[in-house]
């Protein structure tokens, strides 16, 4: 059993600061306004522990109940420990795989997350699951140890580590908490595949498709892969569009955010054709542009086309392609990219996707390599 990621940090750098409020003598945390006469905003690591510990501190004035106290606290020290695990496996683009932890062995959908799994290894993936039985194991055997990364909870029942990942403390994290073991699976994913599953998998789900569909996340594929046959995700999908997007509680663009298959090659090539041409997306500059990176420059006619047909997504600045902009300095390993800069109306990831998509299938074939960013851009 699994969960799915509820998400925090954006991409924002603008530095938080505290003000004394007269009415209750407490002090809030407020948003500290860039000013304008700089370029941009940048927050050093320095900065941000000092934020942290005088936020701490802060805890010892509120007179913080002991209780949520030791929430933060281990909190704090479970995210520590799982950043400073992930960062030695940065330079590698990972898949997070979901789905039942009761998934027999023997099963065909077992099987098929296994084959997946070791397709995406072959494509130079790591495989990121729950760490414990069925479709999270699953995963891990297609995948082999030297290529598996578990994110357990810690529950009465059902979670024990698997065989492939137990006891490694190189490629294997525990949490306390839902939210926090949410925040790695989505935060370190460059792609997400859901199997078959009970509450913790159509939680994960939901929370992925919403952190991505309403841009508290960077913008990944989404596929939900069942066995050649099955009629899990259909209903799934059926569901989606009866009782959700007929009553307008979606956009019909939402839809795109999610492929539904059962056949495991076709699941694999949704992937890979994400990322043809779209390498990663950052928001920069007083204006908050959205830069989308490229692996290969777009010509003009192409650009124009965008201009036209995505035209209801912009909320500013035109397409245009830029050089890297003074923010990315931490990605500097990425100058060479292409960028497409536009002002983007941060509501319709939908179409966002759609953007996406038509680059991939439109543009010219790439011509620089898939290197990740230092940090990936939650």
């Amino acid at each position: 059993m699994s969960a799915s990621p509820e998400q925090v940090p954006t991409n924002s750098s603008e530095p938080a600061g505290f003000e004394n409020t007269a009415s209750n003598n407490r002090y809030a945390p407020v948003q500290q306004s860039p000013p304008e006469n700089r370029l941009y905003t940048y927050v050093t690591v320095e900065e941000l522990v000092q934020q942290i510990k005088e936020s701490a501190d802060l805890l010892l004035q509120d007179k913080a109940d002991r209780g949520d106290v030791k929430i933060l606290a281990t909190t704090i020290r479970e995210l520590r420990h799982a950043l400073a695990l992930f960062a030695r496996y940065r330079h590698r683009r990972k898949v997070t795989i979901f789905g039942s932890a009761r998934t027999s062995r023997d099963a065909p959908v077992y099987q098929a997350a296994v084959t997946f799994a070791r397709k995406m290894v072959e494509l130079g993936y790591m495989v990121i699951t729950g760490a414990a039985s069925g479709i999270m194991e699953a995963g891990h055997v297609g995948a082999g140890k030297e290529n598996s990364l578990g994110i357990n909870i810690r529950l009465p029942f059902e979670q024990a580590a698997n065989p492939i990942i137990a006891d490694d403390d190189q490629r294997l994290v525990n949490f306390k908490y839902f939210f926090t073991r949410k925040l790695m699976f989505a935060k370190e994913a460059s792609a997400v595949a859901l199997f078959p599953g009970g509450f913790g998998t159509l939680d994960e789900g939901f929370e992925v498709l919403t952190l991505v569909q309403t841009g508290k996340s960077h913008m990944f594929p989404i596929v939900l892969i069942d066995e050649p046959g099955g009629d899990y995700w259909r209903a799934f999908d059926k569901f989606i569009r009866e009782m959700l997007l007929a009553r307008n509680y979606i956009s019909p663009q939402d839809l795109a955010l999610y492929k539904i298959t059962d056949n495991v090659d076709e699941a694999v090539a949704e992937i890979r054709q994400f990322y043809r041409v779209y390498h990663s997306m950052r928001y920069v500059g007083r204006k908050h542009h959205l830069v989308l990176r490229l692996r290969t420059p777009l010509p003009p006619e192409l650009i124009e086309r965008l201009r036209h047909e995505f035209a209801d997504i912009v909320a500013g600045d035109t397409f245009e392609l830029v050089g890297p902009d003074p923010e990315e300095s931490n990605d500097s390993h990425l100058a060479m990219l292409p960028r497409l800069r536009f002002q983007f109306d941060r509501r319709s990831l939908g179409r966002l996707r759609q953007l996406i998509d038509f680059i991939n299938r439109e543009a010219p074939d790439p011509i620089y390599p898939d290197i990740l960013p230092s940090v990936p851009p939650l």
